[in-house]
């Protein structure tokens, strides 16, 4: 079959193309083979920068243009090549030379790649894109959807809404707050995020920079490797490697991403279980199909999707997560098929906060249903009256109001009043405990 959105295999490239085809830019074979010539080529100008050759000026803006008009005819070369040398980063240094015998370099190609095994491209082209996506895709869309649950905090802060713990009636609670719960947690996690460094490995074959000193020992490549990775590329580099990176802040990432993914499948069950208790309606869109049998039916599975999005995304993070830092000896080549994966965990993302954003859009307050879950649960003011009773020296107020309350299902306002009225305090103390309702009974 001709591959298209209809015949792919995974729902990312078929059924969600169109949400994520933009990532495209960061995680497919083009985009790393981009990465890897944008690499090889700054490292290219950064030792003629540094006096190892001479290049001209018109050869380097020739070659930064090739570096930023990388096309797909110049991704198929590569390919082409890596069909004979099977080798993929060894194919990419062939197509810059190739370029270089184009311009008139070809004495100073043997500068491409000079002293550098085929990791301190991977190992820094991966963690350059990754970091874009991150910067570019991932925190805006994060910090996107967190701004707008803020602004329904505030929005709903003054709805009261019964809580329910053990998925029972308790103590009342505002829902602008409930969602500010999410807020913060999200703030929090996104803060650890950011303070994870984007960190490469630059240091020859394993890690010594034993070719790098073996040509020229007067020079100190640990400060120019340093110099390269930082500035040129805006990475941090790993000072003691192997052949590969150690992952371990990558896998930090990852985990990081875990725990966001894990506030945000909490904060879909939170929803999906409002929008069951009928808390939430939810718009109505004219030519949309809810049940195949059932005509009345609007389900609530843009929450549904994301959920389970975000959970496929966190199962494929584990994996990612656990085995990449673990290597056999100075390297093994399991992290190199692993690590073509980042992107997919990435899209089942980037497809759940779509999702959670087009159904927090479809939500319709309900206040009359929360109203009356409120009014049918007055036993949830009992811990108010007994608190209040306990300042003023009541004796046994806690066991008194369990008397009253505990599995009596037809507690009301008056089943309530009553028993203020035969508490034997003061006027005053009744009337304060009979100004407590369900409603007004949400803390601060």
């Amino acid at each position: 079959m001709e591959l298209n959105t209809l015949t792919a295999l995974s729902p990312v490239d078929g059924r969600y193309r169109k949400q994520v085809q933009h990532l495209a830019d960061y995680f497919s074979e083009f985009a790393l083979m981009k990465y890897r010539v944008l690499v090889e080529i700054e490292y290219y100008l950064f030792l003629a920068d540094k006096k190892f050759f001479t290049l001209p000026a018109r050869s380097r803006k020739a070659l930064q243009d090739l570096a930023a008009g990388f096309s797909l005819d110049d991704a198929q070369e590569i390919k082409n090549t890596e069909t004979k040398t099977n080798h993929d980063v060894k194919a990419v240094e062939y197509f810059i030379k190739s370029r270089l015998d184009a311009l008139g370099l070809g004495a100073e190609k043997e500068w491409v790649h000079f002293g550098l095994t085929s990791q301190d491209i991977n190992n820094t082209s991966i963690p350059l894109l990754w970091k874009h996506a991150v910067e570019c895709e991932y925190l805006p869309a994060i910090l996107n959807l967190n701004r707008e649950l803020s602004i329904l905090a505030e929005q709903w802060m003054d709805t009261p809404m019964l809580a329910r713990t053990h998925g029972q009636p308790a103590s009342p609670t505002r829902l602008g707050k409930e969602i500010m719960v999410f807020v913060e947690r999200l703030q929090n996690q996104v803060e650890q995020f950011i303070n994870i460094p984007f960190t490469a490995k630059f240091g020859g074959a394993t890690g010594n920079f034993n070719a790098h000193h073996v040509a020229y020992p007067k020079k100190d490549w640990i400060a120019l490797a340093n110099q390269f990775v930082e500035k040129s590329l805006g990475l941090t580099r790993q000072q003691f490697t192997t052949q590969i990176e150690h992952y371990d802040n990558l896998a930090a990432h990852f985990d990081a991403m875990k725990r966001i993914n894990n506030i945000l499948i909490d904060f879909s069950r939170d929803i999906w279980s409002y929008v069951s208790m009928d808390y939430f309606k939810q718009k109505v869109n004219k030519d949309e199909v809810g049940s195949s049998a059932m005509p009345h039916k609007v389900n609530p599975i843009d929450f549904e999707n994301a959920e389970g999005n975000l959970g496929v995304a966190n199962a494929l993070l584990e994996h990612l997560a656990s085995k990449l830092p673990v290597s056999r000896l100075q390297r093994d080549l399991t992290d190199s098929t692993v690590l073509r994966n980042i992107g997919v965990p990435f899209a089942h993302i980037i497809i759940a906060l779509k999702s959670l954003e087009k159904g927090i859009g479809k939500l319709v307050l309900n206040e009359q249903k929360l109203n009356e879950d409120l009014e049918n649960n007055w036993a949830v003011v009992a811990e108010a009256i007994q608190t209040i009773l306990r300042r003023e020296n009541y004796p046994a107020p806690y066991e008194a109001l369990k008397a009253l309350t505990r599995g009596n299902g037809s507690i009301n306002k008056e089943s309530i009043h009553q028993f203020v009225e035969n508490l034997q305090v003061a006027a005053s103390i009744k009337k304060e405990l009979k100004k407590i309702t369900p409603q007004n009974y949400t803390g601060v």
